[in-house]
């Protein structure tokens, strides 16, 4: 069995070479791991980090910056493992939770695994209390659409099994932070098994890098009536 793990990065040259190591560093037993790259344009020293690289990772170089749901779409397209998990390149999601996020599907109870950070009592830095509220409102609404009872629907930590990757590589369109709310319209339409598990978060401010903003959480709204009404 494979594991592909996808990494949409962009301008992520402090921290990338951390992340990767912890990803390497991650012991699934008998599961092997593909790490996709995809780096969406980045503008500062990510691709010549990426460049020295050995070649147990796959790089992909995105010909210009489309935004975090393009390099998402693209690792879907590249991945061919039995199961995927998107990995954000930013620290703020630990690695060593793989194995929660898998087990679900191992145990061929669920399609899909969102890792919430609102379901856990593992450590969680503090962060904004705006964009608490912005998702709890993205999430709610999202599940009035949907009829899911999700706690963290703008989660990064998202695993599929082969079935459910299949499903949405075909079918998501998404360029920026629309992939989420468009993930969860399309895995609720498609019926799959869904679960949730608590995970920790170590959330970053804007000066260490955060790139997400409050025009994103706007448009999210927008995407989340779309992706549920006009299917």
């Amino acid at each position: 069995m494979k594991l592909s793990i996808v990494i949409p990065v962009y301008n992520e040259q402090d921290t990338i070479l951390e992340l990767l190591n912890e990803v390497k560093k991650v012991d699934l037993g008998e599961i092997e791991k593909e790490i996709v790259i995809i780096d969406d344009g980045s503008t500062d020293r990510t691709r010549d980090v990426l460049s020295g690289l050995d070649s147990s990772f796959r790089v992909f170089l995105q010909p210009r910056n489309q935004g975090k749901g393009a390099a998402v779409r693209r690792g879907f397209m590249e991945a061919s493992g039995d199961f995927l998990i998107i990995q954000d390149a930013d620290l703020e999601y630990n690695p060593q939770e793989y194995g929660e996020m898998l087990r679900p599907i191992l145990d061929n109870r669920a399609d899909v695994v969102y890792g919430s950070r609102f379901v856990s009592s593992k450590p969680h830095r503090v962060f904004y209390f705006w964009h608490y509220l912005g998702n709890k409102m993205l999430t709610l609404m999202s599940n009035m659409l949907s009829n899911l009872t999700l706690t963290d629907m703008e989660t990064c930590y998202k695993a599929f099994n082969r079935r459910a990757v299949d499903f949405l590589k075909g079918r998501l369109t998404s360029d920026r932070f629309g992939i989420e709310p468009e993930i969860t319209a399309l895995v609720a339409q498609g019926r799959f098994r869904i679960y949730e598990v608590g995970i920790s978060y170590s959330g970053r401010t804007y000066s260490e890098g955060k790139k997400i903003n409050w025009k994103d959480g706007v448009a999210a709204f927008w995407y989340i009536i779309r992706f549920n009404l006009w299917k």
